[in-house]
């Protein structure tokens, strides 16, 4: 018979703290149930029947800090997410970002850099992507370097197709990368402009003068209190007029720097840093 797995709210909060401890990991501004949720799934892994057994594991067999962020963070993502967002992006604001002698944008929680790719392939067929640098940053070291080669399953290129089309792709997603068994190499002209960082949102600094920043489906993991911090820290970034891009679920009409930005699309959460 499986043993149900629980963890009170005390002991949630032991793993914070022995988590910061033992891996220099900070979890405190983590909504509490999707923490708790990602922390029984890793007491589960390690075959730990009690948070008590989960504790003196952490003790005693320490993990790696990648291995710990690669169950507690989430790194699902996709090309062309959302493609109706950078539709939006390729008709509407990419015309502000030429305006520029060389565009900034940063990526904040890139993942495994699928979206800094889809980005990528719409600014090189504007013809923006050479004077394009995309900054790329994540808390996971691990998702960074898959994100640095490029390479990606073949299997996914259907969907990711229809999105890059449904995005207003002039090409095929085909001609952007050579498959080999199995597994796509994404063209290397593509991520020749990206840098990629290990960072803390919650933790970090500023990055400055970018003229445009993508943040998608990271506040929903948050607490409230650190999404006004990350949002604090993105304003800080943002050259005057500069924009803002959050995730489907994710707003910040209700944040306390909300009379800092404009709204230029609610649907698509998209907004601007005001003058």
């Amino acid at each position: 018979m499986e043993v149900l797995l629980e963890i009170s709210e005390n002991e949630l909060g032991d793993f914070v703290q022995l988590s910061n401890k033992l891996y220099g990991l900070d979890f405190s501004g983590y909504a509490k149930e999707s923490l708790r949720r990602r922390v029984l799934r890793l007491m589960k892994l390690k075959s730990c029947d009690s948070f008590t057994a989960f504790k003196y594991f952490l003790t005693n067999q320490k993990l790696s800090d990648d291995e710990i962020l690669n169950e507690i963070t989430v790194n699902t993502t996709e090309m062309f997410r959302d493609s109706e967002v950078f539709k939006f992006l390729k008709e509407e604001v990419f015309s502000v970002l030429e305006t520029y002698p060389r565009i900034n944008i940063w990526h904040a929680g890139c993942s495994t850099g699928e979206e800094p790719l889809s980005l990528a392939i719409l600014l090189k067929e504007q013809g923006l992507l050479r004077r394009s640098v995309q900054y790329c940053t994540d808390i996971n070291s691990e998702v960074l370097s898959q994100a640095k080669k490029g390479i990606y399953e073949l299997k996914e290129m259907k969907e990711y197709s229809t999105n890059y089309i449904k995005s207003g792709g002039a090409l095929s997603l085909s001609d952007y990368y050579v498959a080999n068994y199995g597994m796509v190499k994404m063209n290397k002209e593509l991520n020749k402009n990206m840098v990629f960082t290990k960072h803390n949102l919650v933790n970090g600094t500023s990055f400055n003068q970018m003229h445009m920043i993508m943040c998608r489906n990271v506040f929903i993991y948050l607490t409230t209190a650190q999404q006004n911090k990350v949002l604090r820290l993105f304003i800080d970034s943002l050259v005057p007029r500069g924009y803002l891009i959050l995730g489907a679920k994710e707003s910040a009409v209700f944040s306390t720097v909300l009379n800092e930005l404009e709204i230029v699309n609610g649907k698509l959460k998209v907004y601007r840093k005001k003058k």
